[in-house]
């Protein structure tokens, strides 16, 4: 079984690449900026690239199974002036558009951390009013140990009409279908608590990233080291071509390590799911 991944705001890549390495296949990209959708071509260059997400339609576009997008964060960041769903940069409407239209089973969405209080009560409120049951998570790339903080908001979203709607093609006569929609509406519920449930758990994960992320502030601040609003990058030297570009666009990226996690448990809920439903 192959989970196949429509790509939004895709950057350079980060979610994708996460999404590769839970065994999924990128079926389609969307990006419109020029530099990022050269990366893009290079590591993916048999994947359909949408320079526009207006341009994504049920008409055009193959439905995936999974869609996730880093929606554009400068409305909810400190740096955009966090000026929320009033910013013209605001495109959660749109992604959420493509999500009606194409109704995956799964949406993962991806932004700043500031984006918990300017733009989450929205997102949730919008997917939940299309039938998806969301968790949201806050996890910085400190805790997979990378050399710096970046707290990002993830939002997870699972529909339980697109697994009985899975469980017709997959050949599952109607009597069948009506007899096991209390089970499907069961397993939807599942699927939703393996996220959810076991808070002893999921506080104590959290804990871990909280006391990961705080150990690497006070280790940065024992060595002279504070945390800067817009700290330096220096991993482009002067002088190479479309250095701008480069640092922009790896500002803008996800680090795979922190929600290759996510993907990788989507990934094995749906096969679990899969193997139930063939039973």
């Amino acid at each position: 079984m192959t989970i196949t991944v429509g790509s939004l705001f895709t950057g350079i890549g980060g979610i994708d690449l996460a999404a590769e390495w839970a065994g999924m296949k990128i079926i389609w990209q969307c990006e419109i900026d020029p530099f990022c959708q050269k990366v893009l071509r290079k590591h993916w260059p048999e994947v359909k690239l949408y320079d526009d997400i207006r341009k994504i339609n049920k008409s055009n576009t193959v439905c995936p199974d999974v869609i996730v997008g880093g929606f554009p964060c400068q409305p909810y960041s400190i740096a955009g002036k966090r000026r929320g769903k009033e910013d013209d940069r605001d495109l959660w409407p749109e992604m959420f558009r493509v999500v009606k239209e194409l109704r995956p089973t799964w949406v993962v969405g991806e932004n700043v951390a500031g984006f918990i209080n300017l733009g989450l009560d929205r997102t949730i409120s919008d997917l939940e009013s299309e039938g998806y049951e969301t968790q949201t998570f806050i996890i910085p790339a400190c805790a997979v140990n990378a050399p710096h903080r970046r707290d990002r908001t993830f939002i997870v979203a699972h529909s339980g009409r697109q697994l009985r709607k899975r469980g017709v093609q997959r050949g599952t006569d109607e009597m069948e279908v009506r007899k096991g929609n209390a089970y499907k509406s069961q397993r939807s519920s599942e699927v939703c608590r393996y996220f959810i449930t076991n808070s002893k758990r999921k506080r104590l994960q959290r804990s871990q990233w909280i006391q990961k992320s705080i150990q690497f502030t006070h280790d940065t601040e024992k060595i002279g080291r504070q945390w800067e609003s817009e700290p330096d990058v220096g991993r482009v030297a002067n002088g190479v071509p479309n250095r701008v570009d480069r640092l922009r666009a790896l500002g803008n990226a996800v680090v795979p390590q922190q929600i290759y996690p996510i993907m990788k448990a989507i990934s094995l809920i749906e096969e679990q799911l899969a193997g139930e439903l063939n039973v």
